[in-house]
């Protein structure tokens, strides 16, 4: 990693024009410096198609005068204002870079030696960290991978909502009916989402009868749910301290929250089969898939966080992406412990992170792996986001090999090797 750092550091400095663009809701700052020192001061453009044209005008036309054919053009990470003009650059002859907005806090203390923050100076700073070569290839999706990274977007948004829906139910409930909670301990679940709304008082339960109730139960949870739980919960509502007083109007907006749940739970549904679709369009989505443990859901989001995998070209790369990249604070004698540094895209740590759960399940490819780690003394959290790592690494070979995975591959092939 340090001699391909290095050969950018020298490739930056010899050969490229910087641009910097401080980006903003409305109006961006840009700025220009040639390898020895000419540079266009900050100056503003806006979102629209005729300002961006101006902008790239200006840019051509400098790097013509300085005679250089390669030009970066780097950005903070700053979520969807910038949209726009990354797919109008996508296709012009640049590299795309981003850079942490961490870096350019940390960098603008040394210009002018001042914490001094505006809309002048902030581009500047993006360029001293694109010359340090401290800046991440900026790879957009396209095509099914941004139709992934959309979709995963809107089912994390969704599940996100669902759940405190799902939470202000709870409470709900716990006030006309607080024994429910104790025997039916999930109320996301198909049996238990039909209890709430066919039955959410203790009245209508005692009403329907044991036996009735039980049938209908049996039916509902394929036979999950037995006949000693309905008759606890048949015990639990004849004796139940439920709140009366009010009840009417808390059963309006239990229906109200029921409705939005079974919304929810329909777009999730419709948003994960067009996940399936446009997954089968990406070529080395089977590679992914063939781990065992990464679902047509996780795989649809990593793709879509990192919008190509095989436009990475080291592993540490997509590793920094992710924000799983370690990290140490030592001084003398005193050695401080490693960590992930966090500074990448939340959403790919996440679902590498439920990933890892997966895998190192009973049967899980990790599984024996991650109990090494535990014998070892390592805490339970730091062993799952090791695993979250070496899943990755994995993810990345099976893709740049165009590969399956095969579980205990090493293994097998020492017994051939032996044989």
């Amino acid at each position: 990693m340090k001699s391909y750092k290095a050969k950018i550091i020298q490739k930056l400095k010899k050969e490229s024009l910087i641009v910097a663009v401080d980006i903003g809701k409305n109006a961006h700052w840009g700025y220009l410096r040639a390898p020895d020192g000419t540079e266009v001061k900050p100056f503003i453009f806006y979102n629209t198609q005729r300002s961006f044209k101006d902008f790239w005008k200006r840019v051509r036309q400098f790097a013509s005068k300085q005679g250089l054919e390669q030009i970066f053009i780097g950005f903070e990470s700053t979520g969807p204002y910038a949209e726009p003009l990354f797919h109008y650059l996508k296709d012009k002859a640049v590299n795309l870079v981003q850079v942490n907005p961490m870096h350019t806090k940390r960098i603008k203390e040394l210009t002018g030696n001042s914490p001094n923050k505006n809309d002048q100076k902030d581009p500047r700073v993006i360029a001293d960290v694109i010359c340090l070569a401290h800046a991440l290839t900026l790879v957009i999706p396209e095509g099914p991978a941004a139709e992934l990274r959309r979709l995963t977007g809107a089912r994390e948004r969704c599940v996100e909502k669902r759940t405190a829906l799902l939470n202000q139910l709870q409470h709900l409930i716990f006030v006309i009916f607080p024994e429910f909670l104790g025997i039916i301990k999930n109320i996301s679940t198909r049996t238990g989402l039909y209890l709430i709304k066919n039955y959410p008082t203790p009245e209508r339960i005692l009403a329907q009868g044991l036996e009735p109730l039980a049938a209908a139960v049996n039916k509902v949870s394929r036979g999950r749910i037995g006949y000693d739980r309905i008759r606890a919960l048949t015990k639990a509502a004849y004796h139940s301290v439920g709140v009366k007083a009010g009840r009417k109007a808390i059963l309006l907006e239990i229906e109200h929250l029921l409705c939005e749940i079974e919304s929810e739970n329909r777009f999730i549904d419709k948003v994960e089969k067009q996940m399936a679709q446009f997954l089968e369009q990406i070529p080395y989505s089977h590679s992914i898939l063939s781990i065992k443990g990464i679902g047509v859901v996780t795989a649809s989001g990593l793709i879509g966080e990192v919008g190509d995998f095989r436009k990475f070209k080291t592993i540490a790369e997509i590793t920094k992406l992710a924000g799983l990249d370690l990290y140490e604070i030592s001084s003398g004698q005193r050695k401080g412990q490693r960590r992930i540094s966090k500074r990448g895209r939340p959403m790919l740590r996440k679902l590498l992170f439920f990933a890892a759960i997966n895998t190192i399940r009973g049967g899980g490819i990790m599984y024996e792996k991650y109990h090494q780690m535990l014998e070892r003394g390592m805490l339970k959290m730091k062993a799952l986001i090791a695993i979250s790592r070496k899943l990755l690494a994995v993810i990345f070979a099976v893709v740049r090999d165009n590969t399956v995975y095969i579980e205990n591959y090493s293994r097998a092939h020492n017994y051939k090797l032996a044989a």
